[in-house]
């Protein structure tokens, strides 16, 4: 357990503060259309698709990378699993949004991933996407709608959802690999976070 004050993170590692919120009850939304020329669709990815995605969403940026250090075998049969449903909103042909729907424990849904590329952050296709997780999560018959975040992502992630419905429970402090360190990311990703490597 740990106690009150200040803990070395070892070099080569990155802490987190790992934020956990629900929802057991359907929020009451505020209907918003999508921008113009954004369209919103279920896609059934492939590998490379997925993997573009989170990269562009969130590795660079925000240093997502849990999904990127499986094998193929082990992210193609959660892409495949029929409990997930993976959305994405689209501009001039190119897509910029991931949206994961997790249903794989009874009566819970888990927000399992949510974000846009910078293209479309600003322009409302953020609400859009949150508006169309929420409904599809609670028209499934949930009793429970669940995420975690960290403080590596956004400094919006956590305001935003909280005004999307989502109630706070518990906090975990994580501690893994730098994965710009693993060769999982370049060091160019998350520009904001120093690495500090080993000896």
């Amino acid at each position: 357990m740990l106690t009150d004050g200040l803990h070395d993170v070892p070099a080569g590692k990155l802490a987190m503060v790992v934020t956990h919120l629900e929802m057991t009850a359907r929020p009451a939304l505020r209907k918003i259309a999508l921008p113009d020329g954004v369209a919103f669709r279920r896609v059934q990815p492939d590998l490379e698709w997925y993997r573009d995605m989170i990269l562009r969403v969130g590795s660079m940026e925000w240093l997502w990378y849990g999904r990127l250090k499986l094998s193929d075998a082990e992210l193609g049969a959660i892409l495949t699993h029929p409990n997930v449903q993976i959305f994405t909103v689209s501009k001039d042909g190119k897509d910029h949004g991931l949206l994961e729907l997790d249903f794989c424990q009874d009566d819970a849904c888990e927000l399992a991933f949510f974000g846009l590329t910078p293209q479309l952050i600003g322009s409302g296709a953020g609400r859009y996407l949150m508006n169309q997780a929420i409904t599809r999560a609670w028209d499934a018959g949930i009793a429970r709608f669940h995420l975690h975040t960290c403080t590596l992502d956004s400094p919006q992630a956590l305001n935003f959802y909280i005004r999307s419905g989502f109630t706070p429970y518990k906090r975990q402090i994580e501690i893994d690999d730098d994965p710009r360190l693993i060769g999982v990311l370049p060091e160019t990703a998350g520009p904001n976070i120093p690495i500090i490597p080993k000896g």
